[in-house]
Formats: structure tokens, sequence, C-alpha cells
């Protein structure tokens, strides 16, 4: 649905992190151009009161050290499998390190040592097909990891042990099929959570019992057949829920409920034909009006009674609903390709 785009969190100081490295490419152009650009050789270097920050993009040369004060590191698109194994020694106050699109296989399970303030952590479009356990012992400030575009098909919860101050995961668009129990545990911090674009057929239940502010769940793109009525239960706050290119053909009664300012529901491109009487009771209520809206189309609905819960429900949320005209019945025959809304006002 292009209205509902995968919007990226916000960067630990409130800033959204396109936002966020849209000023620092500025600085470092205004930087350029006020003859400030400096050693090592062809990064970038800005330096200011909060610290140094640098930006490395192929054909630069990857610097042998770092400023004391670095603070921002980017070493970007280059055709590299490993990282310099000091890349990172004497730069303790890094926060921010931007390691993607650049063919990384591996990373040592030391690499983080050094850096125990990092808050941002970006290895988007690498080659990774696991992290070593203890990468994270000095992370504990970590608030958010990227891991998008990889190559996982496996996740180990030992990979992810030390930290302590998660609040964003991103996973999407590796090769998951599975995910392991106990996953989340720890992650009470954890506000967005995204598995979209992965392979997945099944959910472990206890998935989401860990975090204790889920903000923003994104499932969209993979292969899941069954929405049981506990995945959600522990996450009462839950504001964004993306179930979106699927193969939903059930979703259990009751899946819902318990959800109590659910903002946006996207359960386009599924296999849905009907749903249980009652799933819909909890949401778009007055004390929380499902304000960014929901989309249901693209899915095969038999618009017979079985869906009169479904009717009063639409009728009631229909100027929140998005794709009014996609969303349209495959039976019976007598309503097949009529829209679900003008069948429900004829109800």
């Amino acid at each position: 649905m292009s209205s509902w785009s995968r919007q990226r969190p916000k960067s630990p100081g409130g800033i959204q992190p396109h936002v966020s490295r849209t000023l620092f490419l500025l600085l470092l152009l205004a930087a350029s151009a006020w003859g400030l650009t400096l050693s090592p050789k062809d990064c970038q270097v800005f330096r200011s009161d909060h610290g140094s920050s640098i930006s490395c993009q192929s054909p630069a040369e990857i610097p042998s050290s770092l400023p004391a004060d670095t603070v921002h590191l980017a070493v970007e698109f280059f055709n590299l499998t490993h990282l310099p194994a000091n890349l990172l020694q004497g730069a303790s106050k890094l926060q921010e390190l931007h390691l993607s699109s650049n063919g990384l296989e591996s990373l040592s399970p030391e690499f983080l040592r050094p850096v125990p303030q990092l808050r941002v952590l970006d290895l988007t479009r690498n080659a990774l097909t696991g992290l070593p356990p203890g990468l994270f012992q000095a992370s504990a400030a970590l608030d958010t990891l990227v891991l998008k575009e990889n190559q996982l098909e496996v996740l180990e919860v030992s990979w992810l042990h030390g930290l302590k101050a998660l609040g964003h995961l991103d996973l999407s668009g590796n090769r998951l099929r599975k995910l392991p129990p106990g996953l989340l545990a720890n992650f009470t911090l954890l506000r967005t959570l995204d598995l979209g674009e992965n392979q997945l057929e099944t959910l472990p239940p206890d998935l989401l019992r860990g975090p204790l502010q889920l903000e923003r769940l994104h499932l969209e793109g993979n292969k899941l057949q069954v929405l049981g009525k506990d995945l959600l239960l522990p996450q009462p706050d839950l504001r964004y829920l993306f179930l979106n290119g699927n193969k939903l053909a059930r979703v259990a009664a009751g899946a819902f409920q318990g959800l109590r300012q659910l903002d946006m529901l996207d359960l386009s491109n599924n296999s849905l034909a009907s749903v249980p009487e009652g799933l819909w009771a909890s949401l778009g209520q007055p004390n929380w009006d499902m304000r960014d809206g929901f989309d249901i189309s693209g899915n095969p609905w038999i618009c017979d009674q079985n869906l009169s819960d479904l009717y009063r429900w639409l009728q009631a949320q229909k100027d929140k609903m998005f794709s009014q005209n996609d969303t349209r019945c495959a039976g019976p025959e007598a309503v097949k390709g009529q829209t679900l809304l003008a069948v429900a006002k004829s109800q």
C-alpha cells in the first residue's frame, strides 16, 4: 500500500535516521566549501563541538586510525568481505556506525569492544549469514541494530546477548524461515521490530513476550498462513501492524483483543475469504480511532452472511479504509466483483 511505505524509526536523539544522514551530508558539503575536509586521506571529515563525523566511500582509502573524538563513522559502498581488525581502536566515543553496502561476510567477536557508547549500528545490504556470539558484549548502549538485506537464514539467541537498551531491530529482507523461541525475551525496551520480506511460515508463540512497549511490528512479505489468538496479546500498546503480502487464510477470533491503541492495520494481499465474528470489535473504538487507517484489499472475500460482522464494522469505519475500490468480493457469483462497501451498504 503506497500510502503506508515503511517508515524508518527515529535515531536515539529523536531525529529520523534519514534526516540525520541528510543533515550529516549537508554538513560535509559545507565543510568542503569551507576547506575543512581533512585527512584521513579522501574520506570526508566534519568537526564540531560534539566530535568528528567521518564518511568514507569507495574509492577512498579506509583510515588506519580514527580521531579520538569520532562520534559518527560511515564506511559504505566498498567491496569488502572483512573489515580491518583495528578499524575502531581509539574511537571510544563513537555513537553511530554505518557499514551498509560493503559485501561483508563476517564480523570478529571483538569488533565492537572498543566502542561501548555505540547507539546505532547499520549493516544493511551486506552478505552476513550469521553473527559471532559475544559481538555485543560491550554494546549495552546500542539502541538501533539494522541487519536489513543480508543473507541470514537462521537466527541464534546467543548472537544478540549483551543488548540491553535495544529499541529498534530490523531483520527485514533476509532469508529467515523460522525464529528461535525466546528471541526477544530480554528486549524489554524494544519499540520497533521489522521482520518483513523474509520467508517466515510460522512464528513462535512467545515471540512478543519480552518487549514492554512495542509500537511497530512489520511482518509483511512473508509466508504466514495463520494469525493466532495469542501472538499479539503481550503487546496492548501496539500502534502499527503490517501483515500485508503474506498467505494468511485464517485470523483467529480474538487475535486483536487487547490492542488498546492500534492506529494502523494492513491485511492487504493475503488469502482471506472470511473472518470470525467479533474479530473487529476492539478496533476503531472512540478511545483509539485507528487514525492512520486500515487496508484489507487484495483478498478473495466471500461476501455472504458470514461477513455480516465485518459489514457493520466497515460501515462505521469506511472513512479510514484504504484501497476501497480494490477491496472486492470473489464470491458468491451474485456479488462477485462488487466492492465490500457496496455489499455492506445493501445489507
